[in-house]
């Protein structure tokens, strides 16, 4: 059985994860034009290639109805462009423009500098304890994501 002052220690680790990537996504915004979550759909839209929302949504781990809002502003800032599979209508496949590839080499890592240079700088086993570890966390949350919210009333 844990022990609650682990549980608070825990809480307040996680609390400072979720604060520090909120701040981090609006500075992405403010000085680069972009939030974390718009940054991470077009990166993945650069790695899977000409591809459909959902294989996006798979990819970046963001439900299907946040990256079609975000695929919205990122057309809207032609960083991307959607069009209808030749093979089948119903399909809509998302591919960066060239403002889109060039505005993704020169973006900021996703995680911020210093976080990146300093996970490069563990060891290998270091940085797999680090990725064993916060997989753990983020698996023991994932049922709070499935949660139905009360209704009101």
């Amino acid at each position: 059985m844990s022990d609650d002052r682990d549980l608070q220690s825990l809480l307040k680790s996680i609390r400072q994860i979720a604060r520090a990537v909120d701040i981090h996504s609006r500075r992405l915004d403010r000085g680069f034009g972009l939030t974390l979550p718009q940054l991470i759909v077009l990166r993945s839209i650069r790695d899977l290639g000409e591809v459909t929302s959902r294989a996006i949504s798979t990819a970046s781990d963001l439900s299907a109805p946040t990256v079609v809002g975000i695929l919205d502003k990122l057309e809207d800032k032609k960083l991307i462009e959607r069009y209808r599979s030749s093979r089948d209508r119903r399909i809509v496949h998302t591919r960066l423009t060239r403002a889109g590839r060039l505005l993704l080499a020169e973006a900021p890592s996703p995680l911020g500098d210093h976080f990146t240079h300093t996970f490069d700088a563990l060891n290998e086993r270091e940085r797999r304890n680090v990725l064993k570890s916060i997989d753990q966390v983020a698996s023991m949350l994932a049922p709070l994501v499935l949660e139905r919210e009360p209704a009101d009333g």
